[in-house]
């Protein structure tokens, strides 16, 4: 189905969330336009949104709901590579839309964090990673993690877009972003509850549009 029908129907499932409908779109496009140039979507968060992070990476890196199935002519050139191995490669191997979450680097996070400083670790992992046209999303529930802060400020500086998705009021991420999505909740629980649907919802659009 189309894209936006997904969105359709994550607000018929979570009423709540159409306060936030259009901020969704809006982070939805930045995401396309992006995924459309070549680039890739950095995710940082702490806890529960450090798990949040590498959750929507599982779902960007292959299949969600579809079989992303390569393109023929990988799939020849896999086999012309090693006739075997190239076969097995070509049947399971699916399509992905390139995205990194800034937590599963413990060599990296803690080198930084022991010499240099703890918070700036995302900033750093940005600033690496980062080119002019990718995506940084940034999740905190309080919309005021210092690291992440950092991390967008970095990533401003590269020329990148940067979606928050957060709760309560949105506080510094929601005039720091470019767009922040800031789910109807207070409590740090419920408001990782809205956070789930929202980004499966973006992973579904994104996953119809370019599969």
């Amino acid at each position: 189905m189309e894209p936006m029908k997904y969105l359709e129907e994550l607000i018929e499932r979570y009423p709540a969330l159409s306060s936030v409908k259009e901020e969704i779109k809006k982070s939805y496009e930045l995401l396309e336009a992006c995924y459309e140039d070549g680039g890739k979507l950095l995710i940082a968060g702490n806890g529960g949104s450090c798990a949040d992070a590498e959750h929507i990476v599982g779902e960007l890196m292959k299949g969600f709901v579809k079989h992303r199935s390569v393109s023929v002519e990988f799939k020849e050139a896999l086999k012309e590579i090693d006739p075997e191995l190239g076969s097995a490669l070509a049947q399971k191997l699916q399509g992905g839309l390139p995205a990194i979450a800034l937590t599963g680097h413990p060599g990296l996070s803690t080198a930084f964090l022991n010499d240099v400083d703890g918070e700036m670790i995302f900033a750093q992992q940005t600033y690496g990673y980062g080119k002019k046209g990718d995506v940084l999303l940034g999740i905190s529930t309080s919309g005021n993690s210092k690291n992440v802060m950092y991390a967008m400020t970095a990533a401003k500086a590269l020329g990148m877009k940067t979606i928050g998705l957060t709760g309560k009021d949105g506080g510094q991420l929601k005039h720091a972003a470019d767009v922040t999505i800031v789910v109807p909740e207070t409590e740090t629980f419920k408001i990782q509850e809205l956070h789930l649907p929202v980004y499966h919802a973006l992973c579904l659009m994104l996953e119809e549009r370019f599969f």
